[in-house]
């Protein structure tokens, strides 16, 4: 059986986990120990250097990067397909997940360090909330622009191109930022929260929710026992967002981290 260390609230994992609940595959989820704490090792840190979520294990081999995992399901494990079969489908789905996963990913990773963190008070908090519901606006806009009147990103079925989205949408909404009533993005949006295999991936992060004490978390924040990672395209956003203070305090306090050397 493939192992798959992962958490709940991982936009990426959910990726990974609605596919191989689209092809099928039995799977174990495994939340990594110390992994909170930017201290995450074992088992973790062997299989992938960089010691994030989500690592897969299938036998012998450890793939690591969302992106890089979908690619193998699919080679690995060819049907149901979930990339388009034209070319130029293929591209524009790519395109669409690695929008997803640099550009809107951390607007929601970002209002996750304001309202559960805590990591801004005041002006500072209201400014780069101001700049995350502006760019989600935008980007609202701009899927519904992909959508293009198809019933799927992905085409005619559900495939890569949704499971590349809804996550992000569904993070966005939990911060009360939601498409617009009867756009297409939102009926969208709602059929594919039915499909068994996001609405059993999101069933996880409503358990985790009930019973992870994410309620005491800017406290352990601010003890330095709990730390988020900033790379690459986090921290550029929280910088053009306003939020350059909420890094300088950060590394500070040493309650952010960034990836680890390899070696």
């Amino acid at each position: 059986m493939i192992t798959l260390y992962d958490h709940p609230l991982s936009p990426y994992g959910q990726k990974v986990k609605i596919a191989l609940r689209e092809k099928g595959v039995a799977f174990e989820a495994v939340l990594p120990g110390g992994f909170g704490a930017g201290g995450a090792g074992g088992a973790l840190a062997d299989a992938n250097p960089r010691a994030e979520v989500p690592t897969l294990i299938d036998g012998g081999l450890a793939v690591f990067d969302s992106t890089v995992i979908l690619e193998y399901l699919e080679e690995s494990r060819p049907t149901p397909a979930l990339l388009p079969k034209d070319a130029a489908e293929r591209a524009r789905v790519r395109m669409l997940e690695e929008v997803m996963d640099t550009h809107f990913e951390p607007i929601v990773w970002g209002l996750s360090e304001l309202r559960w963190f805590k990591r801004a008070k005041g002006d500072e908090a209201r400014t780069i909330e101001a700049a995350a519901g502006r760019q989600l606006t935008g980007f609202f806009a701009w899927l519904e622009r992909q959508l293009d009147g198809r019933a799927w990103f992905n085409g005619e079925a559900f495939g890569w191109g949704d499971l590349a989205v809804v996550p992000f949408l569904n993070g966005a909404g939990g911060h009360g930022h939601r498409p617009a009533e009867g756009s297409g993005l939102a009926d969208w949006l709602a059929r594919a929260n039915a499909r068994p295999s996001v609405s059993d991936t999101t069933a996880e992060i409503a358990a985790m929710a009930r019973t992870s004490g994410m309620a005491n978390v800017a406290d352990l924040l601010e003890k330095g026992l709990f730390k988020r990672e900033y790379r690459d395209h986090r921290l550029e956003w929280m910088i053009k967002s306003g939020g350059v203070e909420v890094v300088l305090k950060g590394l500070e306090r040493d309650n952010i981290r960034f990836s680890p050397e390899f070696g």
